[in-house]
């Protein structure tokens, strides 16, 4: 029970040492928060009248899964913060330290969160402003808004097993764009699903941001949403089992 007490104490104590930098560094909220705004201005009203969406307003259609895409494009940063702290070093001096080897990670994620959360509701009240409206009440927006960064949290950690796989922070903001951009664009984020290719329509019914994207617009404009949300939750925990091990066990590698 002690060393329960202390791991969370160590992990509490790097989730703040990471949620500082971003108040004492505001400029990379400020930037990330610019590039997603101007992302969904730019989405909206350059392709918004091009692109049919079953009777209802592109931005209706589009913002529930550009708030979902959001957190994936945000875990990038994630490779490179902890590709960066390796660099430097930090280890060394951490595993002089008693403190439990897990901390660094999971504070790491922990922390993660939050920013998620802050950059969701900026990215919301610019929606609101563009003209997006909520129409399945509040709680089922915030409901929507914690399975958004419950998954983020499962993609965070493929992002950390990058972060410490990589030998360097070029290489691990390349690595951490890779593997997004298929899942982003290959998914019914920005189009539905049945305008695309019948082989690309297979990849994004099996992409696990698809259930994302579906469920999240379900809950913020009403309609079916379990026959998505299960598979959420299925994707969800599969990718935090997998990744969350994977990363433990090859930051332990580095750190014997």
């Amino acid at each position: 029970m002690i060393g329960l007490s202390w791991t969370i104490s160590d992990i509490v104590v790097m989730a703040k040492r990471d949620i500082l930098k971003y108040f004492r560094l505001p400029q990379l909220l400020i930037f990330n928060a610019m590039f997603n705004i101007v992302l969904m201005l730019l989405f909206n009203y350059v392709f918004g009248g091009a692109i049919q969406t079953a009777g209802i307003k592109y931005i209706q259609f589009f913002l529930p899964g550009f708030v979902a895409q959001s957190v994936v494009f945000g875990s990038t940063q994630t490779s490179v913060a902890v590709s960066e702290d390796l660099s430097k070093g930090l280890i060394d001096r951490f595993r002089s330290l008693p403190m439990a080897r897990s901390a660094f990670l999971t504070g790491r994620v922990i922390s993660d969160a939050v920013r998620y959360a802050m950059l969701l509701v900026l990215i919301i009240i610019v929606g609101v402003a563009a003209g997006f409206r909520f129409q399945n009440g509040i709680g089922p927006a915030v409901a929507g808004v914690g399975l958004i960064i419950l998954f983020g949290i499962a993609l965070t950690w493929v992002a950390v097993f990058i972060g410490v796989s990589v030998k360097d922070v070029e290489t691990a903001q390349t690595a951490g764009f890779v593997w997004v951009f298929p899942l982003v664009f290959g998914s019914s984020t920005y189009v539905p699903i049945q305008t695309m290719p019948g082989w690309l329509q297979a990849f994004a019914k099996i992409n696990p941001v698809t259930p994302m994207v579906d469920t999240v617009r379900a809950l913020f404009l009403g309609g079916e949403v379990y026959s998505s949300l299960w598979k959420l939750l299925v994707w969800t925990a599969v990718i935090i089992a997998v990744f969350l091990f994977l990363a433990i066990r090859r930051y332990r590698l580095l750190t014997v």
